[in-house]
Parts: structure tokens; C-alpha cells; sequence
């Protein structure tokens, strides 16, 4: 509703309007996937997140720790579109961050879920991106992350559109979310709870939080966050009747498909085929009570049937639903080299109805994604390893960074390179080059990028307990701080081991596969002829689908003619065909 109040605060209607509109179809992709102490194999705390967007560039946000005099200022940028929304005053210390992780062990996530349109405020001053790295520059905890968000949001204003947010530290993981009160209300109202030790979460574009425990320490929520749905005619149910997604959030068919699928393929990994009594739902048919809400959605948190490690968040960040009902590959939207990937737009239309091709979590516009991993047994600056990687989580691989490290790697660093800047040291740019060369015949190149992440990644994996111990040493006979540069050394080699070795692939693949050609190999030496030339290489050609759609598509204009003179044998022909075209 537009008032003189709101008028008052200077915002034209027509602004409001379009604040609306912008506000209700804007384009989200991020996944984030969550798990407790005691559904790891170590104990550690887990989360992965990828985000996802089609002008992010894939760099690691470093922020050194730093004192400031009284009085100081921070300007506040949106992460989105770069846009300056406010000044406000700093804190006198600011605590490091390396990515998403301070130098606590504590690191956040999120993914956007918009939410309500007319929820949107135009005055807010701070956005999701400020919550998150200004948030890890003044936690030491989750909690504290979780109370300052709820600072930062009520004293400033909240400028972005619904969040949900991934939140841990050594001891505990949550999920929070996030949705402005629209422009007449300064503020926002959220929920948050803590996943049971044991349990495991996800999160994908679509709000989970449902019913809200009261009286627990471990479910927290804005004070007004059931009122305020009252006041603006969300709910008029019982306060414990109450559901945050439902009404802030309503799902839909679309996102129940688009978005918690994600959240299923992740629970159906860990937990089994049980989670296949959730299929209806998330192809989007979704049942609703008397309310509005949703009846059969997905449980917000699940229980493993096994112990997690850091690999399994590696590979579940790499899904495309294979082997489930909704896998991408091998059919005609996957193309010629069965690619899991759909280029945008989602959706098309075909005789006046509406279509959608699946939006799995491993995709193609990947600025950069990570898994945190948060240790309690360890010093902080040891015990927090941020697993970073840049573009398609598919054909990335996963290097780790110590929370405590000093300085950035250069293949790494924010500033190196663009969206539109090419730059010869930048990771993100080098793992597109061999994304994008992977992309024309996926099937068979994927395969040998796979081999590489693994050997890379088994590496950095079976030196964590060295360096772990050898940094555990440093702390203890020398001291924090050579215990950081030691750190700092350990995490920059590893990310220049990674570059180097990307540099040797992007070269191989496009040796062993140009001009859609797959030269032979043994021994991990290409074959020779005997004389010193490339052996012929093998050409395996389509799957049977792509040449029935072509004869069905095409009729009889491709049919091979069969006119040769009378003495040539059909073999040697063929044999001519296949040679020398």
C-alpha cells in the first residue's frame, strides 16, 4: 500500500512500482548444502555454496583484519550491481576473511529466494553482500553472525530481496532467512535455527523454514516476524500454525522443481531412495491445506546414512541429477556431446505451452563456489580451510585455504581479470577456457578433467594431516603470527600447484580433441603412426537418438546417395568414405 508516509520518505510511485516488478522477476541460482558436527566423518562443520550468476566473476574476496580510529565510515556497495547504496559507521576492528570465512571458522552462504514483491524497500541502505562479508568482518560466532545481521538489518534498512542464508563456526551450523519489510516499514523480519548435530540442510532458491519451536535456544526469529505477517493480511492462523516459508514464500509448482529438486537430489545422495516419495513434489506437484501452505514439501534437515566427507560435498556441488528421473544427458536437449547443461533461457514454449529444461546444482555460470569446513579441535587460523574454486563446479577442482592465511593468491585475487578483462594469471579464466572447450564434446572430455580433479584434489586431501601437524608445530614453538605466514605458503602453493596444472590441461584437451577428433593414447603418451606422425584418431561419432532426430527432422536430404560405377566394391567405398572426408 502506497501512503503519505511512504511519499513523505521521497520515493516516487512509479519507482515503487518498478521496485515491484524488478523485485518479482529477477533471475536467482545458488545452492547451498549444510552439515553438523555429527554428520561429518571428522567432525568437522560443513557448508557448500555456489554462486551462481551470469555477470559474477569468479575472485576471492580478502579482507585482512584492521583497526580504525573513531569515527571512521565504511561505504556500502551492492554485490549485484556494484550500485552505492549508503556510508555508515565502522567498528574499531574488523576481524579477517579469506572468501567466505573469518578468520573464527566462521562462514556464511546463501541463496536468494525474493519472496513477497511488495516486501521490497527502496530506502534500505545495507544488501545480502554487506550482511555477509561486513557480518564475518565483526562475528566470532554463528550466533554473533546471526545477531549481527539482525543489527545491521534494523538499523540500516535491508536493500535486497529474501535471503537464505547458510551460517557456521566450529561448533554449529544454521540456516537463516531473510525478507525485508517493504518500503513503509524499516527492517525485516526472519527466522533462523540451528541443524540438529547428527542432521544435514539445503537450501536452493526456494525459503524452508516452516514452523518456528518457541521457547528453544536453538530456533531464533525477529520479534515481529508473526505480527507482522498478521498486520500485513499473510496469516490469520494460531501462532503456532505459523510457517516462514509458506508465508513469506509461498512454493510453487516452478520452484519446487527449479529449486528444492536441488535440495532432493542432495537428500536422496546422502539418505537413499526414500527420498523418492518426495518425486510428485518436486516435478511440482504440490498439495496445499485450507492456508495456502504447502503439505507435502521435503523435511528441512535429514539424517545421512553415512558419515560425510569433504569429497562427498565436492561431487554433491558437481550434480546433474545423473541417474535419477530428472537427468540431463542423453536425450536431444543435452546436444551432440550429451552435455547435463541447458543454456539460458529455462523455459520456452512450443503450440501455446510452457516448458522448462532442469536447473541442477553443477551449471555453467558458476562465478565461484566453496566448501567451508570449520574444525574445533585446532587453533582458529589452522582449523578453518576454506575449498575454494572458480566457474562450473563441474570441471573446477577444489583448493584449500587456511582461514589464517595473510595474502591472496594472485590466480585468486580480486582484481585479476573481469567479466570483461581476459588476464593470462586468472584462475577464473583459465577454468572457463577448459569449461567451454569441455562443453563441445562433454561425454568424452569430462572424463579426462574428472582425472584431474581427483588426482589434484586426493593430493591437497592426503597432505591435510602434515600440514595440519607441521602448522600445529609453528603455532606452538614460534608463535601466531610465522604460524600464518606458514599458512599463507602452504595455501598459495597449493593454489599455484592448481594453476599450473589447469595450464597443462587446457593443453592436452586441446591436443587430444581438436577438430572433434580423440587422438589414442597408452601409457599416457599419444600414439604414433610408427613414423613419427599421429596415429589415425578414433571418431565415435553420435549417439543413435541424434541421427534419428536428424532423418526425422530431415526427411530423406541427408540420405546418402548410392550411384558408384559398377566395378568399385561397396567396402572399398566405404572404406574412401570414411578415410579421406
Amino acid at each position: 500500500t502506497i501512503t503519505t508516509e511512504t511519499m513523505a520518505r521521497g520515493v516516487p510511485l512509479l519507482l515503487l512500482l518498478l521496485l515491484a516488478v524488478l523485485h518479482g522477476v529477477a533471475v536467482h541460482g545458488c545452492t547451498n548444502f549444510i552439515a553438523s558436527k555429527g554428520a561429518t566423518a571428522d567432525g568437522s562443520t560443513l557448508i557448500s555454496y555456489a554462486a551462481d550468476s551470469h555477470t559474477l566473476y569468479g575472485e576471492l574476496y580478502f579482507y585482512p583484519a584492521k583497526d580504525y580510529p573513531a569515527g571512521a565510515k565504511l561505504d556500502i556497495y551492492d554485490w549485484d550491481t556494484g550500485r552505492y547504496l549508503s556510508t555508515i559507521p565502522q567498528v574499531n576492528h574488523t576481524y579477517a576473511v579469506v572468501g567466505s570465512m573469518n578468520e573464527f571458522q566462521v562462514s556464511i552462504g546463501e541463496t536468494t529466494f525474493g519472496g513477497r514483491e511488495e516486501l521490497a524497500d527502496p530506502y534500505g541502505l545495507v544488501d545480502y553482500g554487506t550482511l555477509m562479508w561486513v557480518g564475518l568482518q565483526r562475528a566470532k560466532t554463528a550466533r554473533e553472525l546471526i545477531a549481527t545481521i539482525d543489527s545491521l538489518v534494523n538499523t540500516y534498512g535491508y536493500a535486497s530481496e529474501g535471503e537464505s542464508f547458510s551460517i557456521s563456526d566450529p561448533n554449529e551450523v544454521w540456516i537463516m532467512e531473510v525478507i525485508a519489510k517493504g518500503p513503509n516499514s524499516k527492517g525485516a523480519v526472519w527466522a533462523a535455527r540451528r541443524v540438529p548435530d547428527g542432521y544435514v540442510c539445503g537450501h536452493a532458491n526456494q525459503a524452508r523454514i516452516t514452523q518456528l519451536p518457541k521457547n528453544s535456544v536453538d530456533t531464533l526469529y525477529s520479534a515481529d516476524v508473526i505480527s507482522f505477517a498478521r498486520s500485513m493480511d499473510y496469516f490469520n492462523g494460531t501462532d503456532n500454525e505459523f510457517s516462514f516459508s509458506d508465508t513469506y514464500h509461498p512454493v510453487t509448482g516452478m520452484n519446487a522443481r527449479t529449486c528444492d529438486g536441488r535440495v532432493w537430489s542432495f537428500f536422496r545422495s546422502v539418505v537413499g531412495t526414500s527420498m523418492d516419495s518426495y518425486y510428485d513434489y518436486i516435478r511440482g506437484d504440490v498439495q496445499y491445506d485450507k492456508n495456502g501452505y504447502a503439505t507435502n514439501r521435503m523435511p528441512l534437515w535429514v539424517m545421512p546414512s553415512r558419515k560425510l566427507k569433504q569429497r562427498d560435498l565436492f561431487d554433491l556441488m558437481r550434480d546433474h541429477y545423473e541417474d535419477t528421473p530428472l537427468d540431463l544427458r542423453d536425450y536431444p536437449g543435452s546436444g551432440d556431446g550429451l552435455r547435463p547443461y541447458r543454456w539460458r533461457p529455462m523455459t520456452f514454449t512450443v503450440d501455446g505451452k510452457d516448458y522448462l529444461n532442469e536447473r541442477s546444482v553443477g551449471t555453467q555460470q558458476t562465478g565461484f563456489s566453496f566448501i567451508s569446513q570449520s574444525r574445533s579441535w585446532l587453533p582458529n587460523a589452522i582449523g578453518g580451510i576454506f575449498w575454494f574454486g572458480v566457474d562450473d563446479t563441474a570441471t573446477s577442482v577444489y583448493v584449500p585455504l587456511y582461514c589464517g592465511i595473510l595474502r591472496s593468491p594472485e590466480n585468486f585475487a580480486k582484481g585479476n581479470g573481469d567479466m570483461m578483462t581476459y588476464s593470462d594469471t586468472s584462475a577464473f579464466w583459465l577454468w572457463n577456457r577448459v569449461a567451454n572447450f569441455a562443453y563441445l564434446r562433454y561425454n568424452y572430455i569430462i572424463t579426462d578433467i574428472q582425472k584431474a580433479q581427483n588426482e589434484l584434489e586426493s593430493e591437497f586431501l592426503d597432505s591435510l594431516s602434515a600440514n595440519d601437524a607441521a602448522a600445529v608445530n609453528v603455532y606452538t614453538t614460534q608463535g601466531d603470527d610465522a604460524a600464518r605466514e606458514f599458512l599463507t605458503t602452504l595455501s598459495l602453493d597449493s593454489a599455484s600447484t592448481a594453476f599450473s596444472r589447469w595450464v597443462q590441461l587446457d593443453r592436452y584437451l586441446l591436443v587430444k580433441f581438436i577438430d572433434g577428433n580423440i587422438k589414442q593414447e597408452a601409457n599416457g603418451e599419444f600414439l604414433t603412426n610408427g613414423y613419427g606422425l599421429s596415429a589415425m584418431p578414433n571418431q565415435p561419432g553420435f549417439p543413435q537418438w541424434y541421427y534419428d532426430e536428424i532423418v526425422e527432422t530431415t526427411g530423406d536430404a541427408h540420405l546418402a546417395p548410392t550411384v558408384e560405377p559398377p566395378t568399385m566394391a561397396r567396402s572399398a567405398r566405404s572404406h574412401y568414405v570414411n578415410k579421406h572426408i
